[in-house]
């Protein structure tokens, strides 16, 4: 039987931690789309980790959650989430939801959102965390995130939260022409996250956005499960 994750209310956090402390923490990361700043004060991450991290949820740091996985940094969300450029318009394929925080903070810089995660419980804890929070333009489903989720192609930006040497190819066919990707190039433990642009001869990377630690991509596309 899996194991349900616990969560807490942010009414569980003292006043003095708070989404303020992770918006400094993201500015002194060099985040500066005001879009993306918002997104952070608006998201109580204290609703996105599990109750024996609570604690830590306005730190600045990755979160142990099921299954060997963590929670991406917020500051390394907010600077892969920068680095897609979003308006509001745009339609997200979001590989890695975890518990759902960078879910949300992406739902509020898009249009939609798609995420896809390889845990069925930690699916289902994403969906309630979203729920709690109001999101309702984000949909969360368990999955393959290598093999992305074709039916709802193609994408305007993909966002990869696991490491691996190439982008799956799947993950290029469904993202439309122009759009953007960021995934993080590596074996997982050191990798370049890598921003990339689909052109008309194919995926064409553009700039490394940061340095940064990941767990492995599992998939068929990836590392074995």
């Amino acid at each position: 039987m899996e194991r349900e994750l616990s969560n807490v209310s942010v009414g569980d956090v003292t006043a003095a931690a708070c989404p303020e402390d992770l918006v400094r923490a993201v500015r002194a990361a060099g985040v500066r789309d005001e879009r993306v700043l918002r997104a952070v004060r608006a998201t109580p991450r204290a609703g996105f980790v599990p109750a024996a991290h609570v604690a830590h949820a306005y730190e600045d740091v990755p979160i142990p959650i099921a299954h060997g996985q963590v929670t991406t940094q917020p500051s390394l969300s907010a600077t892969m989430i920068e680095g897609l450029r979003l308006t509001g318009v745009e339609h997200v394929l979001e590989v890695g939801s975890g518990l759902g925080y960078q879910t949300a903070l992406l739902a509020r810089t898009a249009r939609d959102v798609v995420g896809v995660d390889l845990w069925p419980d930690l699916v289902r804890a994403a969906r309630r965390n979203l729920a709690r929070q109001g999101i309702r333009n984000a949909e969360v489903r368990v999955g393959d995130g290598g093999q992305g989720v074709r039916e709802h192609a193609p994408y305007d930006a993909v966002i990869v939260s696991a490491a691996f040497p190439t982008v799956p190819a799947p993950l290029v066919e469904q993202l439309r022409p122009g759009g953007r990707l960021v995934q993080p190039i590596g074996t997982g433990g050191r990798e370049e996250v890598v921003l990339f642009e689909r052109t008309v001869i194919g995926l064409e990377p553009r700039q490394v956005l940061t340095l940064a630690s990941f767990v492995r991509l599992h998939g068929r596309f990836g590392y074995p499960s």
